[in-house]
């Protein structure tokens, strides 16, 4: 844990104690900036209050709820505590009184405004045996997530609906008394919950979104300005401190005694940066969902301050100076290691891997909608452009594979020496799998798994080829040649239980060597050929864009026969997702929330034209590509990005 300095602000009323306001700083800034103080604590006390609440081992900074500005070294939000983070997937008895308060991160972003207005200011709202009372601010209401009713939207819910909207809405997670995430899983009888009862930036995107489509943005905007506290703003060289700009795998909530102050307790955010992951990975994938969904959160609530605020646009920046850090490396893609995304475990994605690089993509997309362009961020958004239009052509040209690039690549020539080969990664013919060949369909195609010398993973990653539809990483060709892949090989991308993480699964020697005989990862399970209903909702919208919404239909009705009844799981097992997975979590939250948000998302097509992105064919215009011409170096027109691929 980062050692700070605390100031102990005591607040003082008519009941018996007192909650306090502790703002924690580093005792130096390498921005030099002023710590601001929080100049108003208008908070009500119980008789187990909470002091204010604190981030727990982190690396950064403090913030102002007032003006939402913060120091390079921010630290938590100041306000009341709560004695509950969330509700069961189940009611249960309740006897502890419980504080809910809007988290104070509603207001103007830029420093100095509305540093006088009152009506600003957070509202409280006490429950649980007390008499209501409540302040309340003309913006907006707050929104009481342990409540059954879900609006419908003027049509009768099915009862699978109603059940999965109360498992998510009680795997809500509160701090400081205010929503700020989903935990991961919620089944009452898993004793072991080991890292599944925290709060994932990746798992709580379908959640996000499901609230956000719901019109219920409050827990949103409190996600991102809470995990935007916990991201790394410190500059280190410690192998084992995270780099700055990385967002956090993950957090919990916990509930810490006040010192000195029995019966009082106080709420901490703890991160994991991968710490304590299994295999001690850190997470690439998080800031890049991070930024996809605060750019998100502003084209559906059409609240675009938040994303104008000082901090957020450094924590932006931040981000992308990480991704875009000079290496070692020759190519547009993101180097990544093994685990560091959704298949979180040892699969031989080490590289660069096709899911980190179609997530990348949309992230610097988003990136350049949503930076300020000034002198300070002028250079920057430069390098987002050129990165975006070298990606694009990089993943187009050499990571797509039909039917006659396969005839290519089988009679591709090796060690070939000049800036104008043909196979420029030496790729050898004997790599092309005996499966590729008897499951290529006639018709369709899609973008192989990972791209290095000598080295094609020929396997279909559901995930990433979804996202590159999603973002138009793919031309419109590709994107549609996505789907007639999955379409005619239905049965065994989607089957009885979608959808497939990856296609096929590694079995025999090749799972010893490449998996390091991993028990869990064992063919078609987990990560290794399971089906992850999650993935709908990146379906459905990808369906959506692509004008194709009835195979959304298709494989949603699948889903809907059997994940009420086989309790939400995981994941599924066997190469036709028959069997509810060995080790899968029951009452998975992204499984409730990725079907709610395809429901949403077929209910709302409109809605969903804001979750995607359309070709910019401006972008293709300044490609540089370093893998070809005279010189080494060539440019890439439009014509030759969008050559055959584009209809």
């Amino acid at each position: 844990m980062v050692s700070c300095s605390c100031i102990g602000i005591g607040i003082s009323s008519m009941k018996p104690s007192c909650c306090r306001i502790l703002i924690c700083y580093k005792r130096s800034s390498h921005f030099g900036l002023r710590i601001p103080v929080c100049n108003r604590s208008d908070v009500i006390n119980s008789s187990k209050s909470r002091g204010c609440n604190r981030v727990l081992g982190f690396r950064g900074g403090v913030v102002d709820p007032k003006l939402g500005f913060r120091d390079s070294n921010r630290k938590g939000f100041c306000g009341s505590g709560s004695n509950w983070r969330r509700q069961p997937p189940f009611k249960v008895g309740v006897n502890d009184r419980r504080i809910v308060s809007k988290v104070a991160s509603d207001y103007s972003t830029w420093v100095g405004s509305h540093v006088n207005d009152s009506t600003s200011w957070e509202k409280i709202y006490i429950q649980g045996g007390l008499n209501v009372e409540k302040v309340e601010s003309k913006e907006d209401k707050l929104l009481d997530y342990s409540a059954a009713d879900v609006n419908n939207n003027d049509r009768k819910e099915s009862e699978i609906d109603k059940e999965a909207w109360n498992l998510l809405r009680g795997s809500v997670v509160n701090y400081c008394g205010s929503p700020v995430g989903t935990i991961a899983a919620t089944d009452p009888a898993d004793k072991l919950p080991l890292n599944y009862d925290q709060v994932f930036i990746r798992d709580f995107v379908p959640s996000a979104l499901a609230f956000l489509l719901n019109g219920e943005g409050e827990i949103v905007k409190n996600f991102l300005l809470h995990t935007l506290q916990l991201q790394s703003w410190e500059k280190t060289v410690d192998c084992h401190s995270p780099g700055q700009g990385l967002m956090p795998a993950s957090f919990k909530v916990r509930s810490v005694p006040l010192d000195g102050r029995p019966g009082e307790f106080e709420d901490v955010l703890d991160p994991d940066f991968g710490e304590s992951a299994i295999g001690r990975v850190a997470p690439v994938d998080s800031g890049l969902w991070w930024i996809i969904l605060l750019r998100a959160y502003g084209k559906i609530t059409g609240d675009y301050t938040l994303q104008e605020r000082v901090d957020v646009q450094t924590g932006i920046r931040l981000i992308l100076k990480l991704c875009l850090a000079d290496g070692f490396d020759m190519f547009p893609t993101l180097l990544v290691t093994d685990g560091s995304c959704m298949i979180d475990r040892r699969m031989g994605i080490h590289g660069h891997p096709l899911e980190i690089q179609a997530l990348f993509y949309s992230a610097l997309r988003c990136s350049r909608e949503m930076v300020i362009v000034n002198d300070t961020t002028k250079n920057l958004v430069a390098a987002v452009n050129n990165r975006l239009s070298a990606l694009c052509f990089h993943i187009r040209e050499y990571y797509w594979v039909d039917m006659k690039k396969i005839n290519e690549i089988y009679r591709y020539k090796t060690e070939e020496y000049s800036t104008d080969a043909i196979n420029k990664f030496n790729i050898y013919p004997e790599q092309i799998p005996s499966w590729l060949v008897d499951w290529f369909p006639e018709s369709g195609g899609y973008f192989i798994g990972n791209l290095q010398p000598a080295h094609m993973d020929f396997r279909f990653f559901t995930l990433g080829n979804l996202w590159a539809i999603v973002s138009s990483l793919g031309s419109p060709k590709q994107n549609d040649g996505i789907l007639n892949l999955i379409e005619e090989k239905w049965d065994d991308l989607v089957t009885n239980m979608p959808l497939k993480i990856c296609y096929p699964a590694l079995d025999n020697e090749e799972w010893r060597i490449i998996t390091g005989s991993d028990p869990k990862n064992t063919p078609w399970s987990y990560h290794n050929g399971g089906s992850w209903p999650t993935l709908l909702w990146q379906f459905t919208l990808a369906c959506i864009k692509m004008k194709r919404p009835e195979l959304a239909r298709k494989a949603i009705a699948l889903a809907e026969k059997r994940l009420s009844t086989d309790k939400w799981p995981e994941y599924y097992d066997t190469r036709y997702g028959r069997f509810i997975g060995k080790q899968s979590r029951l009452y998975q939250t992204w499984t409730i929330a990725g079907f709610l948000t395809s429901k949403k998302l077929l209910e709302n097509p409109e809605m969903a034209s804001n979750l995607f992105w359309e070709e910019d064919y401006q972008l293709l215009e300044n490609c540089v590509c370093g893998l070809g011409g005279k010189y080494g170096r060539k440019k890439c027109s439009r014509a030759a990005l969008r050559s055959h691929h584009v209809v």
